[in-house]
């Protein structure tokens, strides 16, 4: 990940080089774009988007258990049939605080951190930048 971030900056201090009229500002956001693309590291495609929205959901349902579905049926369903990537978001305070209640709070974090590192590069930045949010 260093590497690849350092030659997006090689890139861009290259691009700065050779077009210093060039209105850098609106434009270096596209050229880290481009270059990250060109590393492979762009947007998913709609096809790995939704195969990595069905393992989270598959890890969830596994944390929750057959217990967690039994006892709590609404919470099953929620994670289930969530339409995206930011319903299973939004799932897993639910899902923290079944397995809060089945095993306790530090194996649920540690459980959720799991899951959580998950959602890296498929949600928004504004649901992901908060300062405690960290990936695994």
């Amino acid at each position: 990940m260093i590497h690849i971030q350092l030659l997006a900056n090689t890139c861009l201090k290259l691009m700065r080089s050779l077009l210093p009229a060039f209105n850098l500002p609106s434009f270096v956001p596209h050229l880290r774009s481009s270059c990250m693309a060109l590393l492979g590291r762009s947007e998913p495609t709609p096809q790995a988007l939704n195969a990595r929205t069905e393992i989270i959901r598959e890890m969830m349902l596994h944390e929750l258990g057959d217990y967690g579905e039994r006892k709590f049926p609404a919470v099953a369903r929620r994670v289930r049939y969530a339409t995206d990537v930011q319903g299973l978001w939004y799932a897993r305070s639910d899902v923290m605080a079944i397995l809060a209640n089945t095993y306790g709070e530090t194996v649920a974090r540690e459980k959720i951190a799991n899951i959580s590192g998950r959602f890296n590069g498929l949600l928004p930045k504004s649901l992901t930048g908060r300062i405690g949010f960290k990936i695994r």
